[in-house]
Formats: C-alpha cells, structure tokens, sequence
C-alpha cells in the first residue's frame, strides 16, 4: 500500500484553527454543563461535550504523529468551574446554537482546504456534529419560547423580473423606498437575532474580566452589537416588521469570572469574525444602496474591533502563533 501523504500546510493551519476553537468549547461546556439548572439542556450539552472531546483527541494525534508541536489552545486552567452562574434563563442553549453556527461555516471553508482521506473524514463527520447539534438547540429554544420565528409573509403568485435600476437605490419614481425584500429580510433579521445574544455576552464578559483593559473592551463591543441591533431594527421598522426579540438570556450579578480574560477574549475574536462574515453576506445579497451601506459600515466597525482586541491579546501574551511557512 502507497504510504500516506504527509499533512499539507494548508491542512495544518487548518487543523490548528480547529484545535483552538474547540478546546475553547469544551471549557465553555464544562462550565454550563456545571451551572445548568434545565436538564433538557443539560443533556444536550453533555452529549455534545462527550462526542466533541474525542474529536479533539484525534486532532492531536494527527499532529503528533506528523511531529508538528501541538497548540495550547484552551485548558482547565481558563475555566473556573466553581464560578456562580454568570448567565441563565436559556442563555447557554442560545451561545451554543451561535457556536455551532460558527463551526458549521468554518467546517466547509476547512473542507475545501483538506486532501488526505482522513482529514476529509474528520471534517464531515464533525460537520455532522455540528448540524445534529445545532438543529437540537434551535428545537429546545423554539420549544421553551425563547427563540421568536421569523416574521411570515403572503406567497407570491407570480415570477418577476426587476426592471429599473431604481431597485438598487432602493426608490421608486416619487422617491420613497422599495419595501424590503425577503432575502434582505433574513439577512437583517439573523444579524439582529445573533448581535442580542452578543450584547448579552459582552456585558456578562465586562462584568467579571479581571484586567481594565479588557473590561473596557468588552463594553466596547456591546455597544457595537447594540447599534447593529438598533440601525438593522430601525430598517425593519420602516418596513412595518417587528424586529425579533426574545425572552431568553439574562446576566446576573455575579462578578466572578466562570473563564479567563484570554478565553473571553478570543471567544470575541471567534464571533467578530462570525459577524463580519455576515457583513459580508449582507453587501453581496442585498439590493438596496442604503442597506449596502449599512451593512459596509458595520463591517470596518467590527474588522477594527477585531484588530484592537488582538492588540490586547498580543500585549498579554495569549495569542499563539500560527505555524509558519517556510522561508
């Protein structure tokens, strides 16, 4: 039998980026799997934890075996289980469900850069994962109340064609705008539904971050995630659509942080990324200049977001580098 490849660099890097983001989920597990108070939750999260953890394993070993250093990504000594509840009222199922989308859209980028059998393995059994999971959360949300359905609208009964470029300034001939259309909806709608459950994560992160720095950057980006939830809620609104809100997710008065400044700091690093993806959506998919517009400017807002706090994570020492090519 031929021997097997070696593991490519772009499978590597790769293998890597996994490496850091789900040891970064187990210890978030850990610690609402510990605090969880519904056992509906509970379970899911615990099932998720234990077919997450082998997977990990095998990340490592692939690395090992290859004689590549292996990342410190996260450990038990960035999770402090004995921390009060810092979150409840279904906010674990709901950062979960988040999570899980993030892993979903990295999963097929990692697809498309792997080429030995095994790594192709890995990825579509943890896409898999991923998907059963992520259906599981959304179901329990919309189950307990917590998740609200998107608005629903009458059928078209017919197939049309745009004909003026009046569409894309989102005008018609006596200057008022074009209602929105249902793809610009959804992608309005899911930016507001994911930036409440950031607003609630970075308020939870500020009031318990051991360093200054830190607490202030975490402020810094719940008010960022409020003014997308207000500019995106104001466009729906224009457009006689409620914009979604829920019930579910509340931060208590706990001060003591249940992970570490270096933990919370890349989780943030991990969804502004998310978020600027779905900027990025938003410029390609919607028609309307003044949506475009919107969605561009969030974008350099949270890309430089994103910059200052890899800056923290550079002057404290948590940002581990990747491996580098050849020179």
């Amino acid at each position: 039998m031929p021997e097997k490849s070696k593991i490519s660099s772009t499978e590597l890097g790769a293998l890597w980026m996994t490496y850091q983001k789900k040891t970064m989920i187990l210890r978030i597990l850990e610690y609402f799997i510990e605090k969880s108070k519904n056992p509906k939750a509970k379970n899911l999260m615990s099932g998720l934890r234990e077919k997450l953890h082998p997977k990990v394993v095998e990340i490592k070993k692939l690395l090992q075996n290859e004689g590549a250093a292996v990342p410190n990504g996260f450990t038990d000594q960035d999770v402090n289980l004995n921390a009060p509840i810092l979150f409840e009222n279904g906010f674990d199922i709901m950062f979960c469900r988040i999570l899980k989308e993030i892993s979903m859209g990295m999963y097929v980028l990692h697809l498309t850069m792997a080429y030995r059998k095994d790594i192709i393995k890995l990825y579509r059994d943890m896409t898999d994962l991923t998907q059963e999971y992520y259906g599981k959360f959304t179901q329990l949300l919309l189950d307990e109340g917590l998740l609200p359905s998107p608005t629903f609208i009458n059928f078209p009964k017919s197939a049309d064609f745009v004909t003026s470029n009046n569409y894309l300034k989102g005008t018609n001939i006596l200057g008022q705008k074009r209602p929105i259309n249902t793809v610009e909806f959804g992608l309005l709608y899911h930016g507001i539904e994911t930036n409440i459950t950031g607003m609630q994560l970075m308020a939870g992160f500020a009031q318990c971050a051991k360093g200054e720095e830190v607490r202030k950057y975490f402020l810094k980006g719940k008010e960022l995630s409020k003014e997308i939830i207000k500019e995106f809620g104001e466009k729906l609104l224009q457009n006689d659509i409620q914009p979604p809100a829920t019930s579910g997710g509340t931060v208590t008065n706990s001060t003591e942080a249940p992970f570490s400044d270096k933990l919370m700091i890349f989780c943030t690093y991990l969804l502004c990324g998310f978020s600027i993806g779905g900027q990025g959506f938003g410029i390609g998919f919607s028609l309307r200049n003044d949506l475009n517009m919107n969605f561009g400017k969030f974008g350099i807002e949270v890309f430089e977001y994103i910059r200052e706090g890899v800056k923290i994570m550079i002057s404290n020492g948590w940002l581990e580098e990747a491996p580098r090519m050849d020179v």
